[in-house]
Parts: C-alpha cells; sequence; structure tokens
C-alpha cells in the first residue's frame, strides 16, 4: 500500500512550475473515463430513440410495403393471365412464322441446290475449258521452246526461213513456174528460183537472214552494249547482202535484182527504220530486202505475168474457139429465123382453122333453126275433108300410102 502511494506522489513531470505526480495523471484519467462513459450512455439513448423511432417508421413502411405486395400480387396474377394469353397466341404466332419460314427456307434451300448444282456444272465445264487451254497453252509453251530451240541455231533457223519462203511461194504459184535449191552455172545455189516467161532469166531468192545479229541488238542491255551490236549486224548484214549479189545475180542466167527474204514484219520495219543506210546499200547492190507481205505481193506480180504470158501464147487457139463460136452462133441464129418461119405459117393455119370452124359453128346454127311443116296441098285437102263432113269420098280424094308427101322449108332466119 505505501508502495503505491510513494508510487503515485512520484512526480510524471512538469507542467509550467507546477510539479505533476502520478497521481494527478490517474486522477485526470479517471475523470476522463467518467466523462467518455457519460458520453457515451447519452448517446446510446439518443440512439435507442433513434432507433425506436426507425423500427416504427420500418414497421409502418412494411405494413405499406406489405399491402402494396398484395396489390402488386393481384395485379402481377392477371398480369400473368393477359401474359398467359399472350403469350399462347405468341406461341401460335411464332409457330406458324416458323412454320412459314421453315417452308421457304426449305423451298430457298432447294432452289439454292439447285442453283448451286447448276454452278457446279458450269464451273465444271469451265474448268475443263480452262483445262483444255490450259493444255493447249503447255503445247503451245512447247512448240515456243522448240521454235526458239530452232531460232537459235543457225542452220535451224535458215531452215525456218526457207520453209517460211517456201510456203508462200507454193501457196501463190504454180507447180512449175518455180525451183527451190537449183543449182546455177556458178555452183551456187539459191534458196529458190522462180521461172519467167518467154524464157526471160529467173528471180533469185534467198532466205538466210543473220537473224543472232538481230537478236544481239534487241538483247542489249546498255547504249555500248546496242552500239556493238548495231556495229556487228551491219557488218554482218553488208557481207550477206554482198554474198547475195555475187552469188545469185548471174548475168544472162539470172535476173539482175534478187530478193533477200525477212522472216517477220516486225524485223523488216525496224530494218527499214532504224538502218535505211543499210537498204539503200543493199538497193546499189540490185538486193531487195523482202518481208513475207511484200514477198507475197511480188508473187502475185509475177503470177499476173505469168498468165498474161500464157494467155499471149493461147491467144490464136482462143481466136480459132471465138471463129467457131461466131460460127455456131451464125448457124443458131440461121435455124431460130427459120423456126420462127415455120411458127408463122403454123400461126397462120391455126388462124385459118379457127376462121373454118367457126363458118362450120355458124352454118350448124342455121339448120338447127330450120322448122319442118306440111305441104300447101295436103293443107288445102284437109280443110275440104273438114268441109265435107260425113260425104264419102271417092278414092281419089283419099291419098294414097304410096304418095310421097312433099317438103317444105321455111328458112326463119338466114344471114
Amino acid at each position: 500500500m505505501e508502495s503505491l502511494i510513494m508510487l503515485l506522489s512520484e512526480p510524471a513531470g512538469a507542467f509550467g512550475r507546477t510539479v505533476v505526480i502520478f497521481g494527478h495523471v490517474l486522477l485526470a484519467g479517471a475523470v476522463a473515463l467518467l466523462g467518455a462513459v457519460l458520453l457515451a450512455w447519452r448517446r446510446g439513448a439518443r440512439q435507442s430513440a433513434e432507433a425506436a423511432a426507425r423500427e416504427a417508421e420500418q414497421q409502418r413502411l412494411l405494413a405499406d410495403l406489405m399491402k402494396a405486395q398484395g396489390e402488386m400480387q393481384g395485379r402481377m396474377a392477371t398480369l400473368a393471365d393477359v401474359f398467359g394469353a399472350r403469350q399462347a397466341e405468341l406461341n401460335q404466332s411464332i409457330r406458324e412464322r416458323l412454320d412459314g419460314m421453315t417452308s421457304r427456307i426449305g423451298q430457298t434451300m432447294s432452289e439454292q441446290t439447285k442453283s448451286t448444282h447448276e454452278n457446279l456444272a458450269k464451273l465444271q465445264e469451265r474448268l475443263a475449258v480452262i483445262d483444255t487451254a490450259q493444255s493447249n497453252i503447255q503445247s503451245l509453251a512447247g512448240q515456243v521452246v522448240e521454235l526458239q530451240a530452232i531460232l537459235s541455231n543457225k542452220q535451224t533457223r535458215g531452215a525456218f526461213g526457207q520453209a517460211r519462203m517456201e510456203a508462200i511461194i507454193a501457196d501463190a504459184l504454180p507447180a512449175g513456174a518455180y525451183e527451190f535449191q537449183a543449182t546455177l552455172a556458178n555452183g551456187s545455189r539459191p534458196d529458190c528460183l522462180i521461172l519467167m516467161p518467154n524464157g526471160a532469166p529467173p528471180l533469185a531468192i534467198d532466205a538466210k537472214f543473220p537473224l543472232e545479229g538481230w537478236n544481239a541488238v534487241r538483247a542489249a542491255e546498255h547504249a555500248e552494249a546496242e552500239k556493238q551490236a548495231r556495229q556487228r549486224f551491219r557488218r554482218d548484214m553488208e557481207v550477206h547482202i554482198a554474198a547475195v549479189a555475187g552469188k545469185y545475180l548471174v548475168p544472162g542466167e539470172t535476173q539482175d535484182t534478187a530478193f533477200l527474204f525477212v522472216p517477220s514484219e516486225s524485223i523488216f520495219a525496224d530494218i527499214h527504220e532504224q538502218f535505211e543506210t543499210l537498204v539503200q546499200k543493199a538497193h546499189r547492190a540490185r538486193v531487195v530486202i523482202v518481208s513475207p507481205s511484200l514477198l507475197m505481193l511480188s508473187v502475185q506480180v509475177v503470177q499476173s505475168v505469168l498468165k498474161d504470158a500464157r494467155m499471149r501464147e493461147q491467144a490464136h487457139l482462143i481466136q480459132g474457139e471465138v471463129a467457131h463460136l461466131m460460127n455456131d452462133l451464125g448457124r443458131l441464129s440461121d435455124r431460130v429465123m427459120k423456126l420462127q418461119t415455120h411458127f408463122g405459117q403454123a400461126s397462120r393455119d391455126i388462124e385459118q382453122i379457127v376462121t373454118s370452124t367457126q363458118k362450120l359453128s355458124q352454118r350448124g346454127e342455121k339448120i338447127e333453126a330450120l322448122e319442118f311443116g306440111p305441104s300447101e296441098p295436103d293443107r288445102r285437102q284437109t280443110d275440104h275433108g273438114r268441109l265435107a263432113g260425113s260425104r264419102p269420098s271417092s278414092p281419089h280424094d283419099v291419098p294414097h300410102e304410096d304418095t310421097p308427101r312433099r317438103l317444105r322449108l321455111h328458112v326463119v332466119d338466114e344471114d
């Protein structure tokens, strides 16, 4: 106890000049605790009153809520009935719509299926066409590869140009108007000789065109390479033109002009556009550079010349045939005139026959119009017998059966 008193008497601190001991602190704490308890009690009483008021209000609100809930339950029952009827109608309408939609969807699906089948059939046909076209393209690609292989080889390229030239010549001229690979007196063999009429020298055609030089010009990637390729192509062409002029222009055996066949219209146009001096040199050397169309035109001109020459050769035969034709025409004219005379005579005879027939018809009509009656004495005798009455007649008054009657002709109408 004393120790507690001593503990409470010990100073706990100083507040200004006043010494504060633990007893003071403990007392102040007890006072504060008591105030807090009082404050809590008053607050609890106030909260209890408020809680009671709130509970009363809640009871009133709960009663109102229960009343409203009852009304709500009635309304909900009414709404449930209405909703049930509406839901039945809605279900019926939905079923009808679903049935109609199912029918339409089924019809649409069948139409779509039919259309899909038709489209698939058309697609298969188109795929078949595409497959055919693809096979054709593959075949064409193979042919292009073969053509490229042909054009890459100088010998086969020459054969290609020669084959095209031969096809043009063979299509335009008769069989005896040209020769392929004929040998001249100097031992050279031009690709084609076109034979001229009236013993004129033939026309030589060469189909060996230096295509590799031209391909080098087209394949040049820069200006310097193109310049070198052009120079090489010009040199190759000049050498080839000189070779054609030297080998195929034989005085007295061939024409003084030869053809150099270029197997492409585009190459022909590019040569005339880009190498005009080369074309002029060829003309001065009497070598004409021709394309397929120009060669065809030249061959058609030769064909016309051959036709005119053959017509001149056959002129005397034609004149003889014309003379025979004129003689036959004269005989035909004479026979036609004779036939016309015969027809005229026959027409006059027919007219006379018609006239005689008409006269006979008229006379027959007159004969039909004649009337037959008793003679005048017979008529008088009949009248006398009628007047005599019953008086017996003498044997002389009765005509004999063998007495011939006289016929009287009365003409009622006569022209």
